[in-house]
């Protein structure tokens, strides 16, 4: 048998806390349930028991179909897939039915689980099913912000990577509950599945989440860490007034940069909280950035974290200086992933244990990273390139704004022109919210179209569907 502590992947992990601390709580989800180390042993082998007389053999793809609510039957499923030897295709209940058939028929999912009442009834010990660390563990298909969803395939030695076996050592110890609301599917959802596995505290789960609902679930459980996206961060600042926060020690957002006037707003909000911007993506994991939040370096996503690296690449691939904006590289400390049969795709993204994260950016002469765009986001007005990053930022420093997303618009002049869709608290003429901007933004980089709506369009992640804002123009 091999040694967990040699080549640890994710069910040795749980067979290892399971024999330790089987009574210990691994997951709370709110109206749901709970779910113990030892339980979760014990059904994920009976799921892969069940998987291996339904005839799943090593390799095969199984996607993963639960609703948000089915947290805990998702995570028993995920790690019975593994053990089973089989390949864990994530899927989300906000995914179009076309969209998962697409998938399905991309990675030739050989069934599609949707709850675990349709399985034989297997034994619950463990199946005999040696695994590789070096074999394929999962496909998550990314949200598709710019283009056509991609399968990210990630080895078992990927997935465990980093995780600490020793119980003095693992992650979070400052806190007793971790709260977060992460859908399903999605590769912030997929992190906090291996927290449950890997780190101190029980992890607490809002299954759709709603700002007061959440701060209502931090203060029950005396949350000493949270993870959230910008938009629930900007969700959590409307409320009037709320339960106590101050348990907090510890808030992290993913997905996307934290706009400066969010992340002070979260200070304020969270007293006794370190403010942290984590970057990383689906194809990168687990090279990441973190950033402590810092009013001398409000704009810095950070710099590099769990042993990876960060570059900045002219097009033709020449590193460039500090303060000079490129394409932005992350070197992955583990074995890195790839798109699942895309090889064209993978020669582009994923190159000498590199990753091409799509964004534009530049690094400080301390190391700290800046975002510039998404690549595919920056607008191209005329002679000028406008940051959509830097116009949002100014829009949320305007005290009626809630949310702000910049993007282009076809110009029959200018070829393309900045618009903004703005969410607001308060009424505001569009004219004032240009006047403010004009201390903050050069003109060329104002609006020339603003729209307000009731909430901006979002993908599964938690990110805003800038696609959908260009096609309602």
């Amino acid at each position: 048998m091999r040694s967990v502590l040699e080549t640890p992947t994710l069910p040795d992990i749980l067979t290892a806390r399971a024999a330790s601390e089987p009574e210990t709580l691994a997951m709370i989800v709110h109206g749901s349930g709970e779910l113990t180390f030892g339980e979760w042993q014990a059904r994920s082998n009976a799921v892969a028991n069940g998987l291996l007389e339904r005839g799943v053999r090593g390799g095969d793809r199984v996607g993963l179909l639960f609703p948000g609510s089915g947290w805990i039957d998702y995570a028993v499923a995920f790690i019975g897939v593994l053990k089973a030897g089989a390949v864990a295709v994530p899927l989300s209940d906000r995914m179009p039915a076309a969209e998962i058939e697409q998938i399905a028929a991309h990675c030739s999912t050989s069934l599609i689980l949707t709850d675990l009442a349709g399985l034989p009834e297997g034994a619950t010990s463990p199946p005999d099913v040696p695994l590789r660390p070096a074999g394929t563990a999962q496909i998550l298909y990314t949200s598709g912000t710019t283009g056509t969803a991609k399968g990210v395939a990630a080895t078992h030695a990927n997935l465990a990577f980093g995780a600490r076996t020793q119980p003095r050592r693992r992650a979070f110890a400052h806190s007793r509950h971790l709260v977060h609301a992460f859908p399903i599917g999605t590769n912030a959802g997929q992190m906090m599945l291996v927290n449950a596995l890997t780190v101190h505290p029980a992890v607490v789960t809002l299954p759709r989440f709603t700002p007061g609902r959440f701060a209502a679930l931090i203060a029950r459980h005396r949350a000493g860490t949270v993870f959230l996206v910008p938009a629930m961060a900007v969700e959590l600042l409307s409320l009037q007034e709320g339960p106590d926060l101050s348990s907090v020690l510890l808030l992290g957002s993913a997905a996307a940069p934290l706009p400066p006037a969010v992340a002070a707003g979260l200070t304020r909000m969270f007293p006794k909280a370190t403010i942290t911007n984590y970057y990383t993506s689906t194809e990168a994991a687990p090279a990441q950035t973190i950033m402590l939040f810092d009013p001398d370096r409000p704009g810095s996503v950070g710099r590099s974290a769990a042993g990876g690296d960060v570059r900045i690449a002219s097009p033709e691939g020449a590193d460039l200086p500090p303060g000079e904006t490129g394409e932005v590289w992350m070197r992955s400390p583990a074995a890195p992933r790839s798109y699942y049969n895309d090889p064209a795709a993978s020669t582009d993204v994923f190159r000498g244990g590199w990753i091409r994260m799509g964004d534009l950016g530049y690094l400080d002469e301390d190391g700290y990273l800046y975002l510039v765009d998404r690549d595919g986001d920056v607008v191209k007005s005329g002679a000028f390139k406008v940051s959509t990053l830097k116009v949002e930022n100014a829009l949320y420093e305007h005290p009626a704004v809630v949310e702000a997303a910049a993007y282009g618009l076809a110009h029959p002049v200018l070829g393309t022109a900045v618009a903004a869709a703005v969410v607001l608290r308060a009424e505001v003429s569009h004219a004032d919210i240009r006047a403010f901007l004009r201390d903050r933004l050069a003109q060329h980089e104002i609006p020339s179209e603003i729209v307000t709506m009731d909430s901006l369009p979002r993908n599964r992640g938690g990110k805003v569907d800038k696609r959908a804002l260009r096609a309602r123009a």
